[in-house]
């Protein structure tokens, strides 16, 4: 067993005992799950329209490299420096690069998943650059030094009372403050990191070839006040957020709406062509976009996997599925948690490391009938653990135990004589995983196909 897993099973084991935990999610997520169906109303036919959506996703993967030249070719036009990264160390040296050219000692940032890759806020850190989170969920996550434990609500684990103890403990606020108090405390805080930063960075929900612009969808305004107000405008963005053109975002938009947060349309929706013009009183002087690879091109040269990339990240899969909603976010110690997550990161970072994760599943196939765009995410998942044992990721007990499976299964004598007690005795004894939460197993002392014989003799 690999580290990894040995520790998705410590914390997962951990979670899914504690109910005070899975009282606050399955709150959440319940509260979710009573607004996404008003959502879905202003869509005529939500089925054809998420069948309309991986279309047009199909289309901007298929032909990714030319969708990508489209884009850097446009954005250039419009004045955007356009960079590539094939690593997640290469993208941060750009981004140091940057910082150290425009004397930068202070950056606010939106939230973005791509840059939790990238563990940025610690690298800028450890640079003498501080890196503030502007958007609420990720203020409260940062100052509670924890990673986000959602995809679309990173402090979805916290109830009102814990993030009021963590403002007085951090901050020094009462004990016992309401929501709208602590929302206008945090506004407060980062208003100030708004005037004092020099450099902005953002991610995007999309790329929009055709126009070089990029789109960014949010609910707060603090990607809007990230991207316009420093001098400086860094984007990151998985190359696979591409659309081809930017009338897709007449259907892209309200899906993501409505599968990440049950809304028709997200408050704030922006689309950001480049720097500011000379007629402009505002927006940034200068706009980078740094185009991220971090191991995408591996999921692009999967035939099977490559469906993944369709992903437009709203998190439903996450909402959606029982293993979450019991362990939560953090147990599984990767960028990307959840059915998305568990498919994508063995190829992002290292199958035999990950390979785990594919197995963190019922396969009920709930995670593939409220995708946004119709990835077939349990399917992916067994093709992970098929590609886990064909690339020899497995040990040596489980090769030996599915050999005698195999045999067994393949002859029904042997089937038999595996019946009963022995077949107890071999799982409760070679198993010992399954009675840590379980009682031992009990199988039948006759096999179905001799109790038929002495009954139909």
């Amino acid at each position: 067993m690999s580290d990894q897993a040995s520790t998705f099973h410590a914390k997962s084991t951990i979670k899914a005992a504690d109910k005070e935990h899975r009282r606050k999610i399955n709150f959440n997520i319940a509260r979710y799950n009573a607004v996404v169906p008003v959502g879905k109303q202003q869509f005529t036919d939500v089925h054809l329209a998420r069948e309309r959506a991986k279309n047009v996703k199909w289309r901007a993967i298929e032909t990714l490299d030319k969708q990508l030249e489209t884009y850097e070719a446009a954005a250039t036009k419009n004045g955007v420096k356009v960079l590539w990264a094939e690593t997640a160390e290469e993208a941060n040296e750009h981004i140091l690069r940057i910082a150290r050219e425009k004397d930068c000692r202070s950056i606010v940032k939106s939230k973005s998943m791509v840059t939790e890759e990238l563990h940025l806020n610690k690298f800028l850190n450890k640079h003498g650059i501080e890196s503030v989170e502007t958007d609420l969920g990720e203020y409260i996550q940062q100052l509670d030094d924890e990673p986000p434990y959602h995809i679309v609500t990173p402090a979805m684990h916290k109830s009102k009372e814990d993030v009021a103890r963590l403002f007085a403990d951090k901050l020094g606020t009462p004990p016992h403050l309401t929501p709208q108090q602590l929302t206008l405390v945090a506004r407060e805080k980062l208003r100030e990191k708004y005037r004092q930063a020099e450099i902005g960075i953002t991610g995007a929900n999309f790329i929009l070839a055709d126009t070089g612009s990029i789109a960014v969808t949010e609910n707060e305004g603090n990607g809007r006040l990230s991207c316009s107000y420093p001098r400086t405008h860094i984007a990151i963005v998985g190359i696979e957020k591409v659309l081809p053109s930017i009338t897709d975002l007449a259907l892209f938009w309200p899906l993501l709406a409505t599968y990440g947060t049950g809304q028709r349309m997200t408050v704030y929706n922006s689309i950001i062509s480049g720097p500011k013009r000379r007629e402009e009183e505002d927006g940034p002087e200068e706009m980078y976009v740094i185009l991220l690879d971090n191991g995408r091109t591996n999921i692009l040269q999967n035939p099977k996997q490559r469906e993944s990339l369709y992903c437009i990240r709203c998190g439903a899969c996450l909402n959606a599925c029982p293993v979450y909603k019991n362990i939560g976010g953090h147990a599984y110690g990767t960028t990307y948690s959840g059915p998305i997550g568990s498919v994508i990161t063995p190829h992002l970072k290292d199958l035999g490391e990950y390979k785990h994760l594919s197995y963190a599943s019922s396969l009920c196939g709930n995670c593939t009938e409220v995708c946004a765009v119709k990835i077939n995410l349990h399917e992916l998942l067994l093709d992970n653990r098929a590609e886990a044992v064909e690339s020899g990721a497995y040990t040596f007990g489980e090769r030996t135990a599915w050999r005698f499976w195999k045999m067994a299964m393949l002859k029904r004598s042997l089937m038999d004589l595996a019946s009963g007690r022995i077949k107890g005795w071999v799982v409760n004894t070679f198993v010992p995983d399954w009675k840590k939460h379980r009682s031992p197993l009990h199988f039948p002392k006759k096999s179905f196909s001799q109790q038929w014989r002495e009954r139909n003799r």
